[in-house]
């Protein structure tokens, strides 16, 4: 993979886990302390990684004083002050606070659940990374074979470019949005259990559980918009499936 130029900020100080999957990568990071930090780090950081819950090491039981009290939402909101904005954010979040992210969207691109999966997180950087910076992600620029299309309804994906459209609007998605829609798209009106997309999609038992799933299908409706949202419909008591708005 081609990495963009620009430093990857990251904050609080990364574990050992992963400033190892960002030197293995090949990714230039630095820490940023504080939301000041952020804000006047030099250069054009090519994206930001940000622990949520990591920057406070008491244990703090409610949620309303964690998140009083986290120093990364004032870093979260720096970063989107800067000049230009650095827009390939991903968010480091444990499971028991994944409902502090809702109504917060323009905050970050992506989030993972910690303890992260260091294939996953990669997967999600790369094609983060290279979305932010127009790069194909080291694919091909020939047109897309047929066999590459998946169609359902208005809906085309581009398995070999990981591009997605909508009624010929392309859909600005994380890598794990696009594969859970993918998964979804290409079993139409087939009902899937939470319990099922966690292993298909994410592919090992999953830290954050099953609400993981409800947050995505909540972004990935939202990206739809209003008219196609609808084509992910819930089935009470069983799970999700993918057909047609009616």
């Amino acid at each position: 993979m081609t990495h963009p130029s620009g430093e990857l900020l990251v904050h609080p100080a990364p574990s050992p886990e992963l400033a190892r999957l960002l030197d293995f990568a090949g990714l230039r990071w630095v820490t940023v302390a504080d939301d000041l930090a952020a804000r006047n780090a030099a250069g054009t950081p090519s994206g930001a990684i940000v622990s949520l819950g990591d920057g406070d090491p008491r244990a703090v039981d409610d949620e309303a004083m964690a998140n009083e009290r986290d120093p990364a939402w004032p870093v979260l909101e720096a970063l989107t002050r800067r000049d230009p904005p650095v827009s390939a954010v991903v968010v480091l979040v444990r499971g028991n606070r994944l409902g502090e992210l809702a109504g917060r969207d323009e905050l970050f691109a992506d989030f993972c659940l910690t303890p992260f999966h260091p294939t996953e997180l990669e997967a999600r950087l790369t094609h983060l990374l290279a979305v932010s910076t127009g790069s194909p992600i080291g694919r091909s620029t020939a047109g897309p074979d047929v066999t590459d299309l998946v169609h359902c309804g208005p809906l085309v994906l581009n398995t070999e470019s990981y591009q997605a459209r909508i009624a010929d609007r392309a859909l600005d998605l994380t890598y794990m949005e696009y594969e859970l829609l993918r998964f979804l798209a290409e079993r139409p009106e087939k009902v899937h259990s939470r319990e099922v997309l966690l292993s298909q999609v994410w592919g090992y038992d999953y830290f954050g559980g099953a609400r993981t799933v409800d947050v995505h299908i909540r972004r990935l409706r939202s990206k739809l918009g209003e008219e196609h949202a609808r084509m992910i419909q819930t089935v009470r008591s069983v799970g999700y499936r993918f057909g047609r708005a009616d």
